[in-house]
């Protein structure tokens, strides 16, 4: 037998409605720099897979800032945009010595 899922609930304190509000607003913000976050690393990724050195190189380094910027504000773990990080740098790195050889 299914159940309905069970309704939110309104709060009744006013402390309580506003609280709902700023989530809102604060969901629809962490949401935008979470898209912004994926689409730097799938940029310099693109750039790796194509082949294009100078590229790759120029994306990394926008997309560390914008990758240590967002994990400051807590959108992810610092652990992850560091493993993040070095996984990009590597796979630069690695299409830089690709080139070289």
């Amino acid at each position: 037998m299914a159940t309905k899922p069970k309704k939110k609930k309104n709060p009744r304190l006013a402390s309580g409605r506003k609280r709902v509000r700023q989530d809102v607003k604060l969901n629809a913000a962490n949401t935008s720099l979470r898209s912004k976050y994926r689409t730097f690393v799938k940029n310099v990724e693109k750039a790796v897979v194509a082949g294009d050195k100078v590229k790759a190189t120029e994306l990394f380094a926008k997309a560390q800032s914008v990758i240590d910027s967002i994990a400051d504000k807590g959108i992810f773990h610092k652990n992850k945009a560091a493993r993040d990080k070095s996984r990009l740098a590597a796979k630069v790195k690695a299409l830089a010595l690709q080139a070289a050889a």
